[in-house]
């Protein structure tokens, strides 16, 4: 038990040397994302669709 508390004590005081990003920052990281993600789905989509015509015309 005392191992454990020893833990969470440590733990808390980690948490206070933690340096979380601003508001701001924290939009535009995820605005970021965002669009890097839908970029990729984009091109992923659009080679999806190359290929599956290709496979189409190889079949038929």
């Amino acid at each position: 038990m005392e191992r454990l508390l020893q833990f969470l004590r440590e733990a808390k005081q980690e948490l206070k040397k933690v340096v979380w990003p601003s508001r701001r920052h924290t939009v535009a990281s995820t605005s970021v994302v965002l669009a890097f993600v839908f970029l990729i789905a984009l091109f992923l989509g659009f080679v999806d669709f190359i290929v599956s015509k290709i496979v189409r015309a190889i079949i038929s």
